[in-house]
């Protein structure tokens, strides 16, 4: 998927930069109808989530979001720069992107029959303003055995996702209960918290 455009917001006079290369996330933003830029953010997240591994999962999420957004701030002058992150949090540990089918299989595995949090954190810089919201949503996973799960990760590939699993896919057969105050925020960015944000800005949205 390529970025919407490279120009300015009509009436605006300002760019929106998407710090993301995430596919999920573009295809968020094209809801909006504002045209955007994605581009990937210039800092090594693996590196800052081994430094910042003390904090705690909400923590952790919104300190990497700013972190991929101020990234950009520099090349970027003048433009409002979205930065997200995304981990799961359950029972103390923190799950991110599984990268293998094993992995995703262990992760859904140990949430099997349990309720976990999907954190979203979002930050949005423009010149020397910074806004940030950060979205919990409560999951339960149905008691689903190993070979069932397999089966799902098999067919939906979720390896680039928090949590292995793609509720906007066949991950929907994975829950029994959802508690979402804004379901775009569980594949990604947090639409309705950033129209808010993006209309304070002088953007013309719808």
């Amino acid at each position: 998927m390529t970025p919407s455009t490279t120009s300015p917001t009509r009436g605006t006079g300002l760019s929106l930069v998407l710090a993301s290369t995430s596919a999920y996330r573009r295809g968020l933003l094209e809801r909006l109808g504002v045209p955007f830029r994605g581009v990937a953010p210039r800092c090594d997240e693996a590196a800052l989530q081994r430094e910042l591994s003390g904090l705690e999962p909400r923590r952790l999420a919104e300190a990497l979001a700013l972190a991929k957004a101020a990234s950009l701030a520099e090349d970027q002058r003048g433009s409002v720069i979205v930065g997200c992150d995304q981990l799961v949090a359950f029972e103390g540990q923190v799950f991110g992107k599984p990268g293998a089918a094993e992995r995703a299989v262990d992760q859904l595995a140990a949430m099997a029959g349990r309720t976990h949090e999907l954190i979203t954190a979002m930050a949005v810089i423009h010149e020397d303003a910074t806004f940030r919201h950060t979205d919990v949503t409560r999951l339960r996973m149905r008691p689903l055995g190993r070979d069932a799960i397999a089966r799902y990760v098999e067919s939906d590939l979720p390896l680039d996702c928090a949590g292995s699993y793609k509720l906007e896919s066949r991950g929907i057969a994975l829950f029994d209960r959802i508690e979402s105050d804004d379901h775009s925020a569980i594949t990604g960015l947090p639409l309705m918290s950033l129209v808010t944000i993006l209309q304070g800005l002088g953007f013309a949205i719808p």
